[in-house]
């Protein structure tokens, strides 16, 4: 590249617009490319080093040629297998075919060193010597090490030119003092010429042989270290020692690198960030920007005969008055022309020379669109669309209805602000991206913008009883509203916190719920009848809420005219009426005081007991717990309820005015155990779900005697936040505080990976014109996207017709008439049947005969919902792989990190939340908690005895669980086993039974309960005759007989039987939960039903049911995993992410080595994970 000033004299371009060209080191010996060095090793251990030839005859060789040109076009994940296989099998032959060479082992010393071992002596083999062997190699030949002919040749693994690189890519720096510092690859290439320069200058002067070779391997090291500067066993090349250098493989690979920072994502202009702070003022589709940002952030606009005098007017203002104008462009001989007018003095005359045509940069003004972000951008409402309103002081504003799909809060946090450069991207900003368009979330198809904590105390307040307001603050609240539509339910109705919500509502509006409270919540004809507006009715993530209903019906445009309106009468009514929280309010009435001191006696005076029964060995046991699992859950119980009733004795005490109870009842803030650890007690603090017991040697501070077990030495806390907490409670709070700090720490970082291997997964997907799901390049994931077409964030909370909804509406609009009957509805329904899904054809079916309607509801209900299900269809080209990948993802972190214990019983223990996501996504060939549902059949369900017997029989039992105790017989050289005669009874075997297992390979003896087992003591040197080797042998073979498998299903550890009712015929039935999967085996068990008998074994599925089953699983377990959690994830996104998952067959993971290995698209690859890896393979295999 040319200097300034200065041209370039390859292609005559200056300094700014030559693109740069590279140069070239011939280097005095050749090197190694050390990103190629698997390649090269491959290579040597196929190919005969006489020859060039692979190691294998020409006739096998032919068929192998085919196999691999088929499988490197038809089947590319399978072709590096292939290759492995065909190098192992050439290495293994003894002699060349071709040439009759024998075979010469080649050894490969990491990073780049290459031996052959001659007659046991290992001699390194030179680059030199290699390139020569790998020059023989014939292009047919290529194939067969997975390199393609047509773009590599092996040779050029081995450099014996080095490209230099133009200076664009390695630019000088120059500091302030006018001190010029190089880019590291400069330090390095100096490196590298210095020392290739001796070496020539020392092999001209005829150097010996030795020194040449230690400057040899400098040049090396220094070629290594300039592509890769961070291999093990390779000091790290450094700049003056400290800082180490970045080498090429470093500039693309990670967070840091080409693709990650400056490719994928980049740094901008015309973008701002600051602090963000709450204003209800606003409408929700606006943001409140500072002054001094507007004056910097520009919007160009050109000037036309209509705007020419506004911008005259902007330009005289200047850069800073606002609202001014910063730039004009104007076109100059064929170029713009940028004219500052920060330091203009005569604006007047810039002013009065603007011209049409010309652009002016003007300051953001009110209305301008704007995109305003919070990281981390979890999903696509991180960023939405906003209206501009400049305002004074230097904080961003922002509604508060607003914050949960950002996820913010105004405890510091901190915004970005975009402003968009030109008209389209403007237009495409406000149709959108603007927050109203954003209410209903894709995730779940409900609202995620909605009402929040004082406003929903607000609005209980305002709607909670029948007390008229003052009559100049109803006013003054009414005064708020642009137009009153409904004048006379003002005059009739009273100065009613009713009124003020009923205006707002549309006169055909008529809806019920239920609310926090479980009263009815009605509204008739647009009016509030009867009910209290809380959270149920209009908080945000509130499904079937009357927002939901509101914005579903009536659009996004009326759902944001709706929240800003009201947010405003809340704001203003809570600001008027008053609401703060004191300590007081937290102290309970004396009598209810001593009812919880009484509960907590009663508590520990259980506890206590339990103790003692343990201790005598009363404790009556919980099937599948030892005794001490069993004690620890009995406390469980004990404690946990004491908390709860003290809690709802608390929250019962409380005056219905009470904060603390308005907050928690109005679902703005709080909940039951909030107010019972605040007013009541702590209860029991855990760690991983347990009591606490770590700390000192048998007891948990040394407060407490040594072997104390009780409540209180554990853990349990009968304080409240109220009365405060002594010493020792406050240290067990503080403990499993702690642990709470970790798991978020941890699950955050958790979820943001699978977040990005989800993403990286899933990004290439789209929705095409014929709505399948397809690849980028055209291969069908979906043959209809979710099985019906539906965008999720269209759905009606994930149905594409909320029919009850639908036909109850349209029921009011007709007068009643007779039921139209079943037959006239077939009729209509078998029009439309190819315009609706076969969901929705059933259920309009059902609903219509169901509800008895009459013809006319019946003809307009098919034909509004077939209108609906078209508006509810999703676009072709919807990017709906990032948007599943966003929906699964951003849930991520509000999951728990614990595995589930179930009600104590260990079989039902399983891994749930992020983990279990994360194993699923990751395809796991082994769940961490393998478990199965075993459903019995006709025969056997009903009894629970039966039941417990197939429980036994299926059980795997091992001999460990048949004997009393082991002893060994050194006399006799035998292992002796006392059987238990009631475990073998249990088990429904005999001794006999268990000395069949063992006489099948050993000596046995059975004498009543007692039975000897001789293992086999002999060495290849005859019988062991040293007695301490016999007792070692001995000792092993004890161990070893007790975990042999006697009988039951293999894999099957624990079983448990327990009562359930049946779905779907409602009666009580007996099922199985076990610990350990084995499907194959229980599917075949006498009296297990097949049709119901469940594994959470994905991989075990594949096995016996095969992968639509396998995929049918996923699908269900995802979804279990996220309904538990309470997290509302349509399961159009789980299906694609399963689809993905089982598309070729095989269940593939959501990361490098499964879903993203087989992207068509070698960048996209190389973007996620293994850059370097993945651009050598490309470069090799001749992929694009």
């Amino acid at each position: 590249s040319p200097e300034p000033g200065s041209y370039c004299p390859v292609c005559g371009n200056d300094r700014d617009n030559c693109p740069g060209h590279f140069g070239h080191i011939d280097l005095a010996f050749p090197v190694i490319n050390v990103l190629f060095t698997d390649y090269i090793y491959n290579i040597l251990r196929g190919v005969c080093i006489n020859c060039g030839r692979i190691k294998i005859s020409e006739d096998e060789l032919e068929l192998l040629r085919k196999r691999a040109i088929l499988f490197k076009k038809n089947l590319p994940e399978f072709y590096g297998a292939l290759v492995k296989s065909i190098i192992k099998k050439a290495y293994e032959s003894q002699r060349c075919p071709h040439c009759g060479m024998e075979n010469v082992k080649i050894m490969f010393e990491k990073p780049y060193k290459f031996y052959k071992d001659i007659d046991g002596e290992k001699i390194e083999l030179m680059p030199s010597e290699i390139r020569e062997i790998f020059e023989r190699i014939p292009d047919s030949d290529l194939i067969l090490y997975g390199l393609d002919k047509e773009s590599v040749r092996p040779e050029w693994f081995i450099l014996t030119v080095l490209p230099v690189p133009p200076l664009n890519v390695r630019p000088s720096i120059l500091h302030e003092g006018g001190e010029k510092r190089e880019d590291d690859l400069t330090h390095k290439l100096v490196d590298i010429v210095k020392v290739n320069n001796k070496i020539k200058k020392d092999k001209a002067a005829g150097s010996v042989a030795m020194a040449l070779k230690n400057d040899y391997d400098v040049l090396q090291l220094h070629v290594v270290t300039y592509y890769n500067n961070e291999l093990p066993g390779i000091p790290p090349a450094t700049h003056r020692g400290v800082k180490r250098l970045k080498a090429l493989v470093q500039r693309l690979s990670g967070k840091e690198g080409r693709f990650r920072n400056n490719l994928i994502g980049k740094r901008v202009n015309f973008s701002a960030r600051t602090v963000i702070s709450p204003d209800s003022n606003l409408d929700i589709n606006e943001v409140g920007v500072p002054i001094d940002m507007a004056k910097i952030l520009t919007v160009p606009v050109s000037v036309t005969p209509y705007n020419i005098e506004f911008l005259r007017e902007l330009v005289r203002r200047g850069a800073d008055d606002y609202p001014g104008a910063n730039y004009i462009i104007k076109m100059r001989n064929g170029r713009l022309v940028k004219h500052s007018l920060k330091y203009v003095v005569d604006k007047s005359l810039l002013a009065d020379n603007l011209e049409v045509g010309d652009i002016v940069e003007r300051h953001l003004m009110d209305g301008d669109i704007v995109l305003f972000n919070r990281q981390p951008s979890l999903h696509r409402m991180s960023i939405m669309g906003h209206k501009a309103k400049i305002l004074p002081y230097r904080t961003f504003r922002l509604h508060l209805t607003v914050c949960p799909p950002y996820n913010a809060d105004f405890d510091g946090d901190e915004m970005n602000l975009h402003v968009p450069q030109n008209s389209e991207a403007s237009a495409e900003a406000l149709s959108l991206m603007l927050v109203e368009n954003q209410i209903i979330s894709p995730r779940y198809g409900a609202p995620i913008i909605g009402f929040t904590k004082d406003y929903l105390t607000s609005s209980f307040l305002l709607t909670r009883d029948e007390r008229k307001l003052d009559k100049h603050l109803f006013f003054n609240l009414l005064s708020i509203y642009d137009e009153i539509p409904k004048m006379d339910l003002v005059k009739k109705g009273g100065h009613l916190g009713h009124i003020l919500f009923s205006i707002l509502i549309p006169d055909t509006f008529t809806y019920s719920l239920k609310s926090r409270l479980d009263e009815d919540v009605i509204i008739k004809r647009g009016i509030l009848v009867k009910g209290v507006i809380d959270k149920k009715s209009i908080g945000a993530e509130q499904a079937d809420s009357i927002l939901h209903r509101l914005v579903r019906e009536y659009g996004n445009r009326y759902g944001g005219k709706f929240i800003t309106n009201f947010s405003r009468i809340l704001d203003r009514y809570l600001q008027a009426r008053g609401f703060s929280i004191g300590i007081e309010d937290l102290k309970l009435p004396d009598k209810i005081l001593n009812e919880i001191r009484e509960i907590v006696r009663e508590a520990s005076k259980n506890v206590d007991k339990v103790i003692e029964d343990y201790r005598k060995g009363r404790l009556e046991l919980i099937k599948g717990l030892s005794a001490e699992e069993s004690l620890e859950q009995r406390i469980h119980e004990i404690l946990a309820e004491a908390r709860t009733l003290a809690g709802l004795k608390a929250l019962d005490s409380l005056d219905k005015d009470n904060p603390l109870y308005v907050m928690v009842m109005s679902g703005a803030r709080g909940t039951d155990i909030n107010v019972a650890q605040l007013t009541a007690m702590l209860g029991q603090q855990t760690i991983r779900g347990e009591r606490i017991s770590r700390g000192y040697r048998n007891r948990t501070l040394s407060t407490f005697k040594e072997g104390d077990i009780g409540a209180k030495a554990r853990g349990f806390i009968e304080s409240n936040f109220y009365m405060g907490l002594n010493p020792v409670e406050f240290f067990f709070h503080a403990m499993s505080g702690r642990e709470g700090l970790m798991d978020t720490a941890v699950k955050t970082q958790q979820s943001g990976y699978l977040y990005r291997r989800l993403l990286y997964s899933l990004e290439h997907l789209q929705v095409d014109n014929d709505f399948t799901i397809r690849t980028a390049y055209g291969k069908i994931i979906q043959f209809v996207y979710g099985d019906d077409m539906v965008d999720p964030s269209r759905s009606d909370h994930g149905k594409p017709v909320n029919v009850e909804r639908l036909v109850d509406s349209i029921s009011l609009l007709y007068p009643a008439r007779k039921y139209a009957g079943a037959k006239y509805i077939d009729s209509l329904l078998e029009k439309v049947k190819d315009e609706i899904p076969k969901s929705l054809y059933e259920e309009l079916r059902e609903t219509l005969i169901r509800k008895k309607a009459n013809r006319d509801v019946v003809r307009e209900s098919i034909r509004q919902a077939v209108i609906n299900y078209r508006t509810a269809m999703i676009d072709p080209n919807t990017a709906i792989g990032v948007i599943t990948a966003q929906s699964i993802g951003e849930p991520g972190t509000q999951m728990t990190l614990r595995t589930f214990h179930y009600a104590g019983v260990k079989e039902k223990n399983v891994t749930i939340g992020l983990p279990r996501i994360i194993e699923i996504v990751d395809a796991k060939q082994k769940p961490s908690t393998p478990r199965m549902t075993i459903y019995l059949d006709e025969n056997h369900r009903y009894s629970q005895e039966l039941a417990e017997k197939i429980a036994n029989r299926i059980k795997s039992t091992k001999l460990r669980d048949l004997v009393k105790s082991a002893r060994i017989d050194l006399m006799s050289r035998r292992v002796v086993f006392e059987l238990d005669m009631d475990a073998l009874e249990r088990a429904g075997l005999t001794p006999k039974d268990v000395k069949r297992v063992f006489s099948r390979r050993y000596s046995t003896e059975l004498n009543g309960n007692l039975l000897a087992v001789k293992p086999s003591l002999k060495t290849k040197d005859g019988e062991i005759q040293d007695m301490s080797l016999i007792l070692t042998r001995l000792r092993r073979a004890v161990e070893r007989f007790l975990d042999k498998h006697i009988t039951g299903i293999q894999g099957i550890v624990r079983v448990t039987v327990d009562k359930v009712v049946n779905e779907e015929t409602g009666e009580e039935e007996w099922v199985l939960y076990t610990a350990g999967s084995n499907l194959r085996e229980v599917l075949t068990f006498e009296g297990v039903d097949p049709t119901r008998t469940v594994t959470n074994d994905i991989f075990e599925i594949v096995d016996v049911l095969g992968i639509e089953a396998a995929r049918n699983a996923i699908i269900e377990e995802i979804k279990a995993v996220l309904d538990e959690q309470g997290l509302d994830v349509d399961i159009r996104h789980v299906m694609l992410v399963a689809d993905m998952m089982t598309r070729d067959g095989a269940i593939k993971q959501m990361g490098r080595y499964g879903v993203v290995a087989t992207k068509e698209s070698v960048l996209a690859k190389a973007a996620f994970e293994t850059t370097v890896p993945v651009l050598v393979k490309a470069s090799v295999r001749g992929e694009t």
